[in-house]
């Protein structure tokens, strides 16, 4: 039952958007010059990916840290670099590398220590569902696929990991937006694997404060039988049109309760 309501939502989110990227009274055709298309949005601090493309040619750079405080266990740290490369017929071609660092040996613990190094590398596209990349209401799939036996030994994946998404945005006025995202992922290809997967499901909602700071808010769970829920604030400073630092912290309520605080820059090239 969980499944199919989930499902029917998201079909219901894409169909909803579509219609609004269509809808010339509310969408104009023209809108690249409004600030929230025209400055930089990259895919974080939270888990909400937005429904920013690149142009072909364009590409941007996205690096980030964040530290994870699970409710019991070991804290640990995860880097992350993500490139987006714009690409023609409305795609973007992306590509995911992360860095697991080591935890602190505890002397006298038996507890054995966290493995560290590359994580298995992720590939992805975008792919533009609406009928123009500047509209107010934007529709974007996103497919992702994680490779095993990529990154170092001690982190391989036993299969493949597959992800979608559909990602919709609403801009409000110029420069505020309301994102959602609805996805759904699994390890493996067979029809049983389906069964192991996991949904999920996001709510953002980003804007300016101040001269060129700006906020990002937004509520979160995943999950099958049972879902985690969370929530991520963050803050961000874009001193020039192409650049963007960000600050993040997050809390799970539900589920794999825990904490988490991130940061990060983004650079975008030609801006």
């Amino acid at each position: 039952m969980r499944t199919t309501i989930l499902l029917t939502g998201a079909l219901f989110a894409a169909a909803t958007g579509r219609t609004l990227a269509q809808a010339p009274a509310t969408d104009p055709t023209y809108n690249e010059d409004a600030p929230f298309v025209r400055n930089i949005r990259p895919d974080r601090p939270g888990q909400t990916v937005t429904t920013s493309m690149l142009r072909p040619g364009q590409f941007q750079v996205e690096l980030g840290t964040q530290r994870q405080l699970p409710a019991s266990g070991q804290a640990r740290t995860l880097s992350a670099g993500l490139l987006r490369v714009g690409f023609f017929n409305h795609m973007e071609l992306r590509l995911t590398q992360g860095y697991q660092h080591a935890g602190p040996r505890l002397l006298g613990a038996d507890v054995a220590p966290t493995a560290a190094g590359l994580a298995p590398l992720t590939v992805g596209a975008k792919w533009l569902a609406s009928t123009n990349q500047d509209a107010r209401s934007q529709v974007v799939f996103l497919t992702e696929l994680t490779l095993p036996k990529t990154g170092d030994q001690a982190l391989h994946l036993a299969k493949p990991l597959a992800s979608a998404r559909a990602l919709v945005s609403q801009q409000i006025g110029q420069r505020f937006g309301l994102e959602t995202n609805l996805g759904f992922s699994q390890s493996g290809f067979r029809a049983a694997d389906t069964k192991q997967g996991q949904f999920l499901y996001t709510l953002a909602l980003n804007g300016p404060l101040a001269g060129k700071f700006g906020f990002f808010t937004e509520a979160y769970g995943f999950g099958r039988q049972g879902f985690t829920h969370g929530g991520t604030v963050g803050l961000n400073w874009r001193p020039l049109p192409g650049l963007r630092l960000d600050v993040g912290a997050g809390q799970t309520f539900t589920g794999q309760r825990g904490a988490v605080v991130s940061g990060g820059l983004s650079v975008r090239l030609p801006h």
